[in-house]
């Protein structure tokens, strides 16, 4: 019997079909593999200012607290102070790790500023220009039992015993039995936040990624600290009391607060922290141009235009100093 096969344009036909059929599958296949590296990226994007906030939210949450200590200002009467390290990170009088009782002026806890030199504030080596710098003081944790203290504090920590009307700045081990029944102890940190850039090797190659820094008190010496990469430009505004009502009344940038401001314990209420997170590295599917990002909406707000491969997301919070105003906290 004689058989039949498929003629010619049978098979162009069917490798037509099969070519669009294939194409398709190819084609769902890129697509869905774009789609997965965006989301991927965007998340990354997410989480980084996500965590970048979250972190710098928990010191900036604790700046006015002291413990059981209920005076307004450290004064030599009333406080015991350390010196400050060699590396200290400090701006004008009074702004060091610890009160410093040779000047007039109160011992500023939280401290800003716009990065413009190659070295600011003595210990941060070439922050990324025009972004903002925040310094802030601050008890941290929950204070430690008295009757254990010896065996809870550390050689190379720093602690602030509080009493009513008495302060003390210590490092060390604290020895129980010199302290005051009624005295409480608690950790104390000195941080500095800024942005700089970090060069890393990803495959034999170097790659420069901006990144949120931390500048951190420890024992009697300065460390630096990585905290978050892919921080790009970073900005505050702070919300403050001017008649004492407890309400914020007026928002001012940096450029706007006076020395004044920075040393009123009762003065700063808020801040708005204001974070631009770029991708560590460019997209080649990404083609922007002319890409406005605006951190603020005050006269002073920084505007940011990019022409690049890179994507970006700008994060945005309010962050309220509980232990501030005109009624100081009190336990």
């Amino acid at each position: 019997m004689k058989q039949k096969g498929f003629t010619l344009v049978e098979m162009m036909i069917s490798l037509f079909i099969g070519g669009l059929i294939l194409g398709g599958v190819m084609f769902t296949y890129i697509g869905m593999k774009v789609t997965t590296k965006d989301t991927m990226t965007i998340g990354e994007l997410q989480e980084s200012g996500r965590l970048a906030i979250n972190i710098m939210q928990r010191d900036i949450e604790q700046i006015g607290f002291w413990g059981t200590y209920y005076d307004d200002s450290f004064t030599a009467v009333n406080t015991d102070t350390l010196a400050n390290p060699g590396t200290d990170c400090f701006e004008g009088l009074n702004n060091g790790s610890f009160p410093d009782f040779a000047t007039a002026s109160n011992f500023r806890t939280i401290y800003a500023k716009v990065a413009g030199e190659s070295k600011e504030l003595n210990c941060l080596n070439n922050p990324i220009k025009s972004t903002d710098i925040i310094q802030l003081k601050f008890l941290q944790g929950k204070s430690l039992t008295v009757n254990t203290v010896t065996n809870e504090t550390q050689a190379d920590e720093n602690y602030f015993v509080a009493e009513q009307e008495k302060a003390q700045f210590f490092r060390g081990t604290v020895n129980a039995a010199t302290l005051n029944v009624n005295a409480t102890v608690w950790p104390y940190s000195h941080h500095v936040y800024y942005l700089s850039e970090q060069t890393y090797k990803v495959n034999n190659k170097n790659l420069t990624v901006p990144a949120l820094m931390r500048k951190r008190l420890v024992g009697g010496s300065i460390n630096t600290e990585t905290i978050m990469e892919g921080v790009e430009n970073m900005r505050f505004v702070f919300g403050l009391d001017t008649n004492s009502d407890n309400r914020v009344d007026t928002y001012r940038s940096i450029q706007d607060m006076k020395y004044t401001d920075w040393e009123n314990r009762k003065g700063i209420l808020t801040v708005q922290v204001f974070l631009l997170i770029r991708a560590l590295q460019p997209d080649p599917g990404v083609k922007i141009k002319n890409q406005t990002y605006t951190l603020g909406e005050d006269e002073d707000k920084r505007v940011l235009t990019f022409t690049d491969n890179f994507r970006r997301t700008v994060f945005t919070t309010t962050i309220r100093l509980n232990n501030v105003g005109s009624n100081l906290w009190r336990i």
